[in-house]
């Protein structure tokens, strides 16, 4: 009696755990993520930004520059191009010159074109990113090796040094050039 007591809470116990580690559609459901996988969906995304801006223009401005430098960081032309769109349509007519080199980014395909053109919306914006930058910390950093060794800036919200310009090829050329706190 004892010994089928114990056997009936054996076959409970394992119908339990079974039917626990089930899905409603009767398939056991694991997900495992490849190394290749992780480093896919770190490329994905853009690094969460502390920093705070004293208008929200200039705080959609940076959040959409810093999705078009992990795009061209990762040589997704057709990402650069969709976000460039986005930052275009948030300018005002008092920023023309950086919505029209935004314009002009959205409507190339050429990848190298696109970060010739993120040099020089860079050179324009970051003025204005530091003068708006009202709470955490960015980063002024400079490829010296950027465009036949002239050289180029841009702006991000981290220390790492993950470069929009060569992308895989140099991801780690450049350096902090600054360091503008608030």
């Amino acid at each position: 009696m004892k010994r089928e007591i114990l056997n009936l809470f054996a076959i409970l116990f394992t119908a339990i755990v079974f039917t626990s580690c089930v899905d409603n559609k009767g398939k056991q459901s694991v997900e495992i993520n490849s190394p290749e996988e992780v480093k896919k969906a770190e490329k994905e995304t853009v690094d969460v930004a502390d920093q705070d801006f004293k208008d929200g223009m200039t705080g959609k401005i940076w959040h959409n520059y810093l999705e078009m430098k992990l795009a061209l960081t990762n040589a997704d032309a057709s990402q650069v191009k969709d976000v460039a769109k986005s930052m275009e349509e948030s300018f005002t007519e008092e920023r023309a010159e950086m919505k029209s080199i935004a314009g002009q980014i959205a409507s190339t395909d050429d990848i190298e074109k696109q970060r010739e053109l993120f040099s020089k919306f860079t050179e324009k914006a970051g003025p204005m990113f530091e003068e708006a930058l009202s709470g955490g910390a960015i980063y002024k950093k400079f490829c010296p090796m950027a465009f036949n060794n002239k050289g180029a800036y841009w702006y991000a919200d981290v220390e790492e040094i993950r470069n929009p310009y060569f992308g895989e090829k140099m991801l780690n050329c450049g350096s902090v050039k600054k360091t503008i706190k608030k």
